[in-house]
């Protein structure tokens, strides 16, 4: 939603500023050089990059335009969800939840959270880890480094469709500047004929290289880097889960574990300890 204000916002500024000044927006309708801009940013783009990683460009946009969805509340849910979970494998031992872990869309626990499901790739994260431990013979440290590997593919994963965009960006002045140098070779065509029609293409072959700066700087580069940050916190909630399943490993009791993770959480997203406790409550404690 901030995304699509502060897009509107950097318009409604410069169409705002170019009628103070007594412009005509009729000049900067321009569709063929939205044409040649638009056209070439998408023809570089294809070139680039193989089609997953154009899914998942237009997927991570969709994704941007809401709110994110790593919450207070997403936090809390999940601290409840894994209490729960976490003394269940404390009351009647691990084998208990191997059904839990292979199929999760059938678990009880699980099924109360749904965001957690939908999630595919945290709920593998969880259940991939889990299901390690019930196996058993595998060290905490071990488990550390598979969760940490994990992680480190997924971000890597996650980051090209941004790495994609930004090079989109930053290729957008650069295809400003060649939209207004065939502008300015329709006009050396038109030199000798009525000074309106030049000053027109003049105009025109100008607001080429105008779009091209503008969608690097005040659309295409911004919505990059609210991709990285929705990355990051996808990330983020990740390491909380990987804090929590490691203290949990070595031993630690379910509400010790969750101490761990709560502490890991971001600041600003962070349930205090009586949040975390009073949503806890429903379960029975250890």
């Amino acid at each position: 939603m901030f995304a699509i204000i502060g897009i509107v916002v950097v318009l409604g500024a410069i169409v705002a500023g170019y009628l103070m000044e007594h412009g005509n927006l009729m000049v900067l309708l321009q569709p063929a050089e939205l044409i040649i801009i638009g056209g070439a940013a998408l023809g570089t783009l294809l070139i680039a990059n193989p089609m997953h990683i154009i899914k998942a460009i237009v997927g991570q946009l969709t994704g941007i335009l809401k709110p994110s969805p790593f919450g207070k509340k997403r936090y809390t849910e999940t601290l409840k969800m894994m209490f729960e979970f976490l003394n269940k494998v404390r009351k009647e031992g691990l084998l208990s939840v191997e059904m839990d872990v292979e199929k999760p869309k059938e678990s009880a626990i699980f099924k109360k959270y749904p965001d957690f499901l939908k999630d595919h790739h945290i709920c593998d994260f969880v259940c991939d880890t889990l299901r390690m431990a019930i196996t058993g013979g595998v060290e905490p440290f071990d488990m550390d480094q598979m969760m940490e590997l994990d992680m480190e593919v997924h971000h890597h994963e996650a980051a090209a469709p941004i790495a994609a965009l930004s090079t989109v960006a930053d290729a957008l002045p650069g295809l400003g500047i060649v939209a207004a140098v065939l502008g300015v070779v329709i006009t050396m065509g038109a030199i000798g004929g009525p000074p309106e029609e030049v000053g027109h293409k003049v105009a025109a072959a100008l607001v080429g290289t105008f779009l091209g700066i503008l969608m690097c700087y005040g659309v295409v580069g911004p919505l990059a880097s609210l991709m990285t940050k929705g990355t990051d916190a996808h990330n983020e909630y990740l390491h909380v889960l990987r804090v929590l399943l490691l203290a949990f490993l070595k031993g630690n009791a379910p509400m010790i574990a969750l101490e761990m993770a709560r502490r890991a959480i971001p600041a600003h997203l962070r349930p205090t300890f009586e949040e975390m406790e009073k949503a806890c409550k429903g379960t029975p404690a250890t």
